[in-house]
């Protein structure tokens, strides 16, 4: 009953429209004063958290985002994509979600691909016979690998808040994020078959397959030389965020030339803003997780679950089924933060491995992405195509399937996430 109480009394809070950081510390001081304590406590407290080395990452991600962001790189890929894979049944379909995967791989934010992959992707989906709704849908689905596939920015949110390996989270979401991605596309590819209207394109040409591949070459390597330095344990996430922040200037202003002074420092501002807004809610949530353990609320939990006979399994069934109902309401990072700190010492007890854990949560999050009332990447769509938005809703019902299907698989075979972590050099 307290967690229930708990619980809906932070949601009714982030309801009213106040900053998540704001919630987070007026609930924490709150329920701190409530049990006797002393707003005293919390100063120290979050000096000692912003004191982590691995949160010098947060900015350098964002910064290597923003860089590439505004290097253009979008119709390279997009071409590159539709190039090669143009000649297939659904090749247009197939192209978005290939654009998709490699967007993510950079951007780490699904709004921020369904935004730049929609806008180049929609009027080709459109010209070659795809429907509306199919073509807002793939897209809206699209765009939600950028928080799964790495480097994502909720992992990276999650593995702080647990305490969980980053480097470790971000190889476990690769291959997950190419079972979801390849998912999509085999339903992109027996829909297309339904769809007579669509064109079979020639397959390209070397010369003209070789040219598209060689414009995006860079872009491409990016992702790659990131997490292969990561798995081949060359550097730590913290030096592969700062490393892949140097080459994407590089690429930027050496390669693309289509990155200033005055982009440099739109970036630099951008990725600011972006790590000012999220240490701020670390703040907030860790003075809400010590608070939460002083009432020993992780402990309740876990007599509960032992009375009850769940098990590990049934109790991640049980977080699962309530992430999904917030996803209706909550957007990731406030589902994170109010979940993570009272589950992951059940977890922990339980026996359960945290980074497998962090890839279920953000396959969750992925459906909060697209699942009305409040999926962000719907009003993406939206805002981008001027659609209606029950149009898009139905466009995305195949893949909210799709996901979950997805996360019974993870669920099934864990080793498909722990595989590539279990593998990393250095780890």
């Amino acid at each position: 009953m307290t967690l229930i109480l708990l619980l809906a009394g932070l949601i009714l809070l982030l309801l009213t429209g106040l900053p998540i950081f704001v919630v987070l510390m007026l609930f924490a001081g709150a329920l701190e004063l409530a049990n006797g304590g002393a707003l005293a406590t919390f100063p120290a407290l979050i000096v000692g958290e912003f004191a982590q080395y691995l949160l010098v990452a947060i900015p350098l991600f964002a910064f290597m985002a923003h860089v590439m962001i505004r290097s253009r790189i979008v119709d390279d890929l997009y071409d590159t994509a539709f190039v090669l894979t143009r000649h297939l049944p659904g090749g247009v379909g197939i192209a978005t979600v290939a654009a998709c995967v490699v967007f993510a791989a950079i951007s780490g934010s699904s709004v921020a691909t369904a935004l730049t992959i929609g806008a180049v992707a929609i009027p080709q989906m459109l010209k070659f016979g795809y429907t509306p709704r199919a073509a807002y849908g793939l897209v809206a689905a699209g765009g939600t690998l950028g928080i799964l596939i790495p480097p994502s920015g909720p992992l990276l949110l999650y593995g702080v808040t647990a305490d969980a390996s980053i480097g470790q989270l971000f190889m476990a979401g690769v291959l997950p994020g190419l079972l979801i991605a390849a998912l999509f596309v085999a339903w992109t590819v027996g829909a297309s078959g339904l769809r007579s209207t669509q064109p079979r394109l020639p397959r390209a040409r070397l010369a003209e397959a070789a040219g598209a591949v060689r414009r995006s070459f860079w872009a491409l390597s990016l992702p790659v030389f990131v997490l292969g330095g990561m798995y081949a344990g060359i550097f730590t996430a913290t030096e592969a965020a700062g490393t892949g922040a140097i080459l994407a200037l590089l690429i930027g202003i050496l390669v693309y030339r289509s990155i200033g002074l005055r982009e440099i420092w739109a970036s630099v501002q951008d990725a600011c803003r972006t790590s000012a807004m999220l240490f701020m809610i670390l703040a907030g949530a860790a003075m809400l997780n010590q608070v939460l353990t002083k009432m020993r609320l992780p402990q309740e939990i876990l007599q509960l679950v032992a009375g009850a006979d769940l098990g590990a399994i049934g109790f991640i069934l049980c977080v699962m089924a309530l992430i999904f109902v917030l996803g209706m309401f909550l957007e990731a990072i406030s589902i994170i933060l109010i979940t993570t700190p009272v589950v992951a010492p059940v977890l922990h007890q339980l026996g359960v491995n945290p980074v497998w854990y962090g890839i279920l949560l953000v396959i969750n999050l992925e459906l909060a992405m697209i699942t009305p009332p409040v999926g962000l990447n719907l009003f993406t769509i939206k805002s981008i195509t001027r659609a209606p938005l029950g149009e898009i809703i139905m466009g995305t019902l195949p893949y909210i399937a799709i996901l979950m299907i997805g996360l019974g698989i993870l669920l099934a075979w864990p080793d498909i996430a722990l595989w590539l972590p279990a593998t990393m050099m250095g780890r």
